[in-house]
Formats: C-alpha cells, sequence, structure tokens
C-alpha cells in the first residue's frame, strides 16, 4: 500500500503569526528556537512602537495649538492679525495704571440765608420807613382786598401815642429804636399794625416773649379809610418777631362793638395782616441776600 506524500516544501515557522507550525525535520528530531534571537526581534519592535506614540503625540498637541489659534484669529475678525496695534480695540492694549484719576468735586456755594439780613442791624441796611414796609394804598390776599389807611413812624418807641404805657416800657428797655404803625380796613373791621426795630434778633426775641397781649398793646392808628376803633371796646390783639423786628395787631370794629370768638371777620384780618408784615420783613431779607450775592 502505499500514501501519498505530505505537503511540499517544509513550512517557515513565525512566532508572532498565530498560523504558523514549527517545522519538523524529517529525521524526526526536534530543533530549537532561537530565544536570544526572538527576544532582540521583540525589543526593536517595542522601541519602534513608544517612538511611533511620542512622534505621533507630539504631532497631535502642535495641530490643536494651530486650531485654537486660527479659531481666535477668526473670532477677532480675519484681518486683525495684521492690524498695527493703534487700530485694535482699546481692551486688547492694557492700561499704563489700574487707577482711573479722579477730580475733586466742584459745588456752587450754598445761597445766603434771608433772614440772616434780618437778624441784625450789621446787615440790615436797607432803608427803612413805615412806608416802605407797607407800600401801595391797598392790599389784597387771595380773593380778599383791604383798603390802606394811613401811617406813622417815631425813633420814640415809648411814646404813649403809640402804645399802650406798659408795651412801651418794655420796647423801650429792650432797646427798640424805631416803632411804625399801619391800619387797613374792610367792610367796618379794621386792624392797626405796630413794628418795633432793634439791633438784634435776641432783642426782639425779648421784647416779644415779655408782652402781655391783654395790657401791652399797640394803638389803633385811625386815618384816611380807616375810622376810629378800639378806643374803648374790646378788641383782638397778637405779638409775635422776626429777625431783629417785634410785631403787634390790634383788631376791632369800626362800629365800637365788642370783639367776641364768633367774630371771624376780626380774626381774619388780624391774622392776614399780621402774616402779610411777616412776608414783607421776609423779603426784605431776602432782597438783601440777592444784593450781597450779586456783588
Amino acid at each position: 500500500m502505499s500514501f501519498g506524500q505530505q505537503g511540499g516544501p517544509p513550512s517557515q515557522w513565525d512566532p508572532w503569526k498565530p498560523q504558523s507550525q514549527q517545522p519538523w525535520s524529517s529525521g524526526g528530531s526536534e530543533q530549537t528556537p532561537d530565544w536570544a534571537a526572538l527576544a532582540e526581534a521583540s525589543e526593536i519592535r517595542n522601541k519602534r512602537r513608544r517612538l511611533f506614540f511620542i512622534v505621533g503625540g507630539a504631532l497631535a498637541t502642535v495641530a490643536i495649538g494651530t486650531a485654537v489659534a486660527m479659531a481666535v484669529v477668526s473670532a477677532n475678525g480675519g484681518d486683525e492679525a495684521n492690524k498695527p496695534t493703534s487700530s485694535l480695540p482699546a481692551a486688547a492694549i492694557p492700561s499704563a495704571s489700574g487707577t482711573a484719576p479722579s477730580f475733586a468735586p466742584t459745588s456752587a456755594p450754598p445761597p445766603l440765608d434771608p433772614k440772616d439780613f434780618i437778624a441784625s442791624k450789621a446787615k440790615d441796611s436797607a432803608p427803612l420807613s413805615a412806608k416802605i414796609l407797607f407800600p401801595g394804598t391797598q392790599l389784597t390776599m387771595g380773593s380778599t382786598v383791604y383798603k390802606k389807611g394811613t401811617t406813622s413812624d417815631t425813633k420814640n418807641c415809648a411814646a404813649t401815642d403809640g402804645v399802650q404805657a406798659s408795651l412801651g416800657k418794655i420796647l423801650a428797655a429792650d432797646g427798640c429804636t424805631q416803632f411804625m404803625r399801619v391800619s387797613y380796613t374792610k367792610d367796618g373791621v379794621s386792624v392797626t399794625v405796630g413794628v418795633a426795630v432793634f439791633d438784634t434778633e435776641a432783642q426782639a426775641t425779648k421784647a416779644k416773649g415779655q408782652v402781655n397781649t391783654k395790657k401791652d398793646i399797640v394803638k389803633s392808628l385811625p386815618g384816611g379809610a380807616v375810622k376810629a376803633f378800639c378806643n374803648s371796646a374790646i378788641c383782638r390783639t397778637t405779638s409775635n418777631s422776626y429777625g431783629r423786628y417785634a410785631y403787634f395787631t390790634i383788631a376791632g370794629f369800626a362800629s365800637g362793638k365788642n370783639v367776641t370768638e364768633k367774630d371771624t371777620a376780626v380774626f381774619s384780618i388780624g391774622d392776614n395782616l399780621a402774616e402779610f408784615t411777616f412776608r414783607q420783613i421776609h423779603r426784605r431779607g431776602e432782597a438783601q441776600a440777592s444784593a450781597a450775592a450779586s456783588e
């Protein structure tokens, strides 16, 4: 019996190929592989593989950096990379100093206080008289018109023709230098305002505090459109002060009738003229403050 020959030439065995087989000698004897050569070949392959990873990583890093730089340039505009420094946005140029310049705040001087100019003789130097303080021939307050009577002006604050003796004594003792009166009337109801002038606000305030309005009163001043009133009847009186001025009112009926708490017309004319006097004194201060500010 004959058998066919097995496979052609002997196969080549490669230890790194799993399908290769180790050759067998025809004589049946086994050959030992060259282990030193195999180890050397493996080491060469490992070195090549490490070198490939190192070079590949470096190339990848360079590629990523280039891509980021191109993206930044693209975001800022394709032409800005070639522009001179002066044409770049201000934010791209660091400032020489991080501290912004500061400037001292400027402000206008405070306005002058009108009351300062009617608080003492030193500043309240404008001309003064009853006709200056109470000008015109009538007074309109709201829809009410009061006719003006006459005025009086004296340096003798204790003169009994202008005030009750007790009021004159207070004014003189506290340094009054001028006393003015004026009268107004409407529909049979009249009022006289008396204004005492002092050198200082303190003197005026002291005099006002010493006055008893039931007995220390200014005398009514008839004349012109104002008939005699409050010579013997009960009348309403007030007192106040502002700056270096103390001012007083007496109001009542021209008929001689006594004033009661129900007589609102009498209270109204007295309060209105007291308010008007205050405003006139304040306007005097405003005028002098304005003049001083413009100098």
